[in-house]
């Protein structure tokens, strides 16, 4: 894979970065060019850094998310002089917390120190005919701020994503609420799947939208899982479906979900733990998911050696597979897994330890494209 025609991406702190695209597509092909690709970050490590001590007031911390060019100040600030290794990239993430994309039509979102969240606003069925994309709001148009005023900013430095995006039954679910949808699916079918129809119907138009100020940048598809593509890239989920059963999965979920991802490039779903990993089947049988991002909890999730079966069978359903680990685990998950399409996340900042980890797995098996 060479960089296609018309693009030309330089990065001072990636100097790598056709070589790392090429192992990127590779990956996506379900293939290796030299190593696997390894990207040195963590799951939620931008969400492990901060503290909810209090200090700041709601309005003061919406305040904070919404002051535009401080918010790319700062992240170009954080990187000036830093040397991304492997499948790292430097991207600004254009953030304003998991339910964005129901605040669109309405949600008014309460801010944190690292995320934000939702209130519920279908509290009466007949609350539905009140949502509409409305593209001109405040949160629609603080994330169009906040790419266009990285794309300015970040030229020649850092790439720039589109927000997290949760359609269909997260959105649902930040509607309705968690509790309340649940039940629904139970006691108000058909009304949980018109609201669950409502929280579809626009997803290309805002994706497009979104992909569209990238495009016209001559920057690539990224998101927050910071995997570009020179197509489109999307990071398909349900984190509800870990409170559901396989059957309303497939009711209420999988239907919508086929046609979230039929124009996408690529898609990698992200499967947030064993509640959700209890619908891998039905998520592995559609074609157009390119991989899987396993996210396996905390706690007694820990460690990664118990969930090798899981990332066996994602290998054998032809899907790569994203697996987070810490860098001591590293030498016993290599000795047990095969490494096609395996997509390693390790969460070190030691550039010597970085390097070393990258001339490991040049040792560990490629070649196969």
């Amino acid at each position: 894979m060479t960089i296609p025609d018309g693009w030309t991406v330089e990065l001072e702190g990636k100097p790598d970065f056709e070589m790392a695209m090429q192992r990127i597509y590779a990956w996506y092909q379900g293939e290796i060019l030299d190593r696997v690709p390894v990207r040195f970050m963590a799951h939620n490590a931008a969400f492990n850094l901060g503290t909810e001590d209090g200090s700041r007031s709601p309005e003061e911390q919406k305040t904070r998310w919404f002051e535009v060019e401080r918010r790319v100040t700062e992240y170009a600030q954080s990187i000036k002089g830093k040397r991304f290794y492997g499948e790292t990239f430097p991207i600004f993430d254009p953030n304003l917390g998991p339910d964005v994309y129901a605040a669109f039509y309405g949600s008014e979102l309460t801010f944190g120190e690292v995320t934000s969240w939702s209130h519920p606003i279908v509290n009466e069925w007949d609350d539905m005919a009140g949502l509409q994309l409305d593209m001109h709001n405040e949160y629609f148009t603080t994330v169009e701020d906040l790419m266009r005023c990285a794309i300015e900013v970040g030229q020649g430095q850092f790439l720039v994503g589109y927000t997290d995006l949760h359609p269909g039954v997260d959105c649902a679910a930040a509607w309705r609420g968690g509790e309340r949808l649940c039940l629904d699916l139970y006691d108000n079918p058909e009304q949980a799947r018109q609201l669950i129809a409502i929280a579809y119907a626009d997803f290309h138009t805002i994706f497009d939208h979104f992909d569209a100020i990238l495009k016209a940048a001559w920057l690539p598809s990224v998101c927050w899982m910071g995997i570009p593509s020179f197509g489109k890239f999307h990071v398909p989920s349900c984190d509800f479906s870990n409170m559901i059963s396989p059957a309303h999965f497939a009711e209420y979920s999988l239907p919508k979900l086929r046609q979230e991802v039929l124009p996408i490039s690529h898609n990698v779903y992200h499967v947030d733990g064993r509640g959700v990993a209890r619908h891998l089947d039905q998520i592995l049988a559609i074609p157009q998911i390119t991989g899987i991002q396993w996210v396996q909890g905390m706690g007694t999730d820990y460690p990664i050696m118990q969930w090798v079966p899981l990332i066996q069978k994602v290998q054998a359903a032809g899907k790569g597979v994203i697996v987070d680990l810490q860098a001591h685990e590293l030498e016993a998950f290599l000795d047990a897994v095969d490494p096609t399409g395996i997509f390693l996340w390790v969460g070190t900042e030691d550039e010597d330890e970085q390097r070393a980890i990258i001339k490991r797995l040049e040792k560990w098996g490629g070649g196969s494209s």
